[in-house]
């Protein structure tokens, strides 16, 4: 029972995770690794063996990735980052009939997630509310830009006045002129959803975020709160949408709005926090994808108010050749 997360890069917690959990079911089994510079990835360190893989957008990938799963009895593949999710679904045919499973949302619902746009209109279709989004010859202030292709906050910006608008934010159609959601009426929340193999929703954790450093969030709390009913309603099945989703939402303080912001295919950097809180997703896919079995719903099996506060800490190498 081998399992491989790519582009592991730093996720170390996912990796010790997923080790916890698939050596629960088998003693003898295995969480191996890849990254585009193994060497430097501390997620690989801790890994029981890592890989070094091309590039994502290499021609090579694919190939490379086949490889590694076949000499190495790989049954599950996870991966974490938005740039090989559609590659994956693109070619998951060719992993299945080689007896790997990408755990991966369907190649339609990921194209969703990768326009935020689209998902803008997502969210519509299941009945919840999104940021107005202006035409870019009437907007108001304060304005939130933001590309429809981002990811980690990158090119993000709060614009107050019309003297900090940038030329290239009329240009490039990809910068989104958006209704600022204030922090001081709303609050964040990254939410981790678990949806079985059939598109069903069994677990919903919203988590608070309360820092983020580099679009990741360092210090988190989970939140038992309205969000749960609410996504249980709206998002009770999504077409396409398989193991772990991460959907962020901000939720009115002192009334009943909800925004949703963004929905990524993915295991989400924040997502120990929810495993620690009890909700044990790599166990549901070792269990669904390995075993065969049907995941029960989970929506109050978690602990709630549990906050985590993230700190650096180091992986040693010895001897390490560069």
């Amino acid at each position: 029972m081998n399992i491989l997360i790519t582009s592991a890069g730093k996720r170390v917690s996912l990796v010790k995770i997923f080790k916890t959990e698939a050596t629960k079911q088998n003693p003898n089994a295995r969480v191996l690794a890849t990254d585009a510079n193994p060497d430097l990835s501390a997620a690989c360190q801790v890994a029981d063996a890592s890989f070094k893989v091309p590039r994502v957008g290499d021609s090579s990938y694919v190939e490379t990735l086949l490889d590694i799963c076949k000499s190495n009895d790989i049954q599950l593949i996870i991966p974490t980052i938005d740039t090989e999710l559609l590659i994956l679904a693109e070619y998951k045919n060719i992993f299945l009939e080689a007896g790997i499973t990408p755990v991966i949302c369907d190649k339609e619902f990921i194209h969703k997630c990768r326009d935020k746009r689209v998902i803008h209109d997502f969210f519509t279709e299941m009945r919840i509310d999104v940021a107005r989004e202006f035409t870019k010859d009437a907007y108001e202030f304060p304005l939130f830009i933001k590309p429809s292709d981002g990811s980690r906050s990158i090119d993000t910006f709060l614009v107050e006045e019309k003297k900090f608008m940038e030329e290239r934010f009329f240009q490039e159609e990809r910068f989104m002129f958006l209704e600022y959601i204030s922090p001081q009426r709303f609050e964040e929340y990254t939410c981790d959803l678990y949806y079985d193999k059939q598109g069903y929703l069994k677990c919903a954790v919203p988590r608070k975020r309360i820092e983020v450093r580099d679009g990741e969030v360092n210090k988190g709390l989970t939140e038992h709160n309205a969000l749960v009913p609410y996504i249980k309603e709206k998002m009770s099945f999504v077409e396409g949408a398989r193991g772990c989703l991460t959907a962020q939402f901000f939720k009115e303080k002192d009334g009943d709005r909800v925004v949703g912001i963004e929905v990524n295919p993915r295991f989400g950097g924040g997502y120990p926090l929810s495993y620690l809180a009890g909700a044990n997703f790599p166990k549901w896919i070792i269990d669904e994808y390995i075993f065969n079995k049907e995941v029960e719903n989970n929506f109050d099996t978690w602990e709630s108010n549990l906050l985590m506060l993230r700190y650096d800490n180091e992986i040693l190498v010895h001897d390490f050749q560069h």
